[in-house]
């Protein structure tokens, strides 16, 4: 049986303060932001991590998708810097952990499932949507490119970066407008609203694990792979908006249910030491991975054949 591809999600929402025209995440178009709608249209098709890089009202903006399960990452040069700088940020956490990654900005924001869900099925290594004629986003990108397109260094943005690959881009027609509008054509955007809605209506699950209370979520098991990925329960904490303290309560509860260690700490010299999972804490990870993809399978497909 052929493995499934996984994909990984970037959403450039970093911004700049000096611009006036720069596109605003938190703009609401129907009763939600435009960054939360594009963070439920790539979760409709299984996009996991998904990579929010923020900048100018970074704070609002986690505030904004705290329970979401998305990761963070700050551009902190956001003022001086390109959107392709941003891009890196999230090339450079994704790599080796999905075949491969779907990058949007933020102003591009009513793209249907449909459209990303037959890109992510294609097999190509660069992929653009276009719609009549014309190319929009998002992009598909073959995580194998990674490396090359970090490299780049010339004044072209993604689209040097793309050609610098040597890989030719492939169009995919597809029947989707929301492709083409940013959201200076608001117009437009609150023109396709319903049919959107239509399209991102879906089942949405908060697995949790509890005893006399609830000691383990989809942000505890955030906490974890990211400690799992940087060694360290503070980085961890920034990428997920939560703070030190709660961090460490969340980790000694789970520990206290559990009955057993799920961290560890290393010492080390003058850096410090590393936070790793035990081998416990890794397997008790993998397999509430495992529960949830199964638990979220089968209520999308019930879901579909009950509605």
């Amino acid at each position: 049986m052929k493995k499934k591809k996984t994909t990984g999600g970037i959403i450039v929402a970093a911004g700049k303060r000096s611009k006036r025209s720069e596109p605003d995440p938190l703009l609401k178009i129907g009763s939600i932001t435009v960054v939360k709608r594009i963070v439920l249209t790539f979760q409709q098709v299984g996009i996991s991590p998904i990579v929010v890089i923020t900048g100018y009202r970074a704070d609002e903006i986690e505030h904004d998708l705290a329970d979401y399960g998305v990761i963070f990452l700050r551009n902190e040069e956001y003022e001086n810097s390109q959107m392709f700088d941003s891009a890196k940020l999230g090339l450079t956490f994704l790599q080796n952990k999905c075949d491969q990654v779907i990058f949007n900005p933020v102003n591009i924001p009513m793209f249907t499932p449909e459209t990303i869900h037959r890109m992510m099925e294609c097999g190509e290594k660069i992929i653009s949507p276009s719609y009549q004629g014309k190319s929009g986003h998002p992009l598909l990108l073959a995580s194998e490119l990674i490396p090359q397109l970090l490299v780049y260094d010339g004044t072209m943005g993604m689209r040097g970066a793309l050609e610098s690959t040597g890989i030719h881009r492939q169009w995919m027609d597809i029947d989707d407008e929301g492709i083409l509008h940013d959201m200076d054509d608001i117009d437009r955007l609150d023109y396709l609203l319903k049919k959107h809605n239509q399209h991102i209506l879906h089942p949405f699950l908060r697995i949790s694990i509890e005893k006399e209370s609830l000691f383990f979520n989809s942000r505890t098991k955030l906490l974890l792979i990211l400690i799992q990925d940087t060694h360290s329960v503070r980085s961890a904490c920034r990428h997920i908006a939560l703070s030190y303290s709660k961090a460490w309560n969340m980790l000694n509860q789970l520990e206290h249910e559990l009955g057993y260690a799920v961290i560890e700490r290393k010492h080390g010299g003058s850096k410090g030491g590393k936070t790793f999972l035990t081998k416990e804490g890794a397997l008790f990870l993998e397999k509430f991975q495992q529960f949830e993809q199964n638990v979220r399978q089968y209520a999308k497909d019930e879901f579909s054949r009950l509605f």
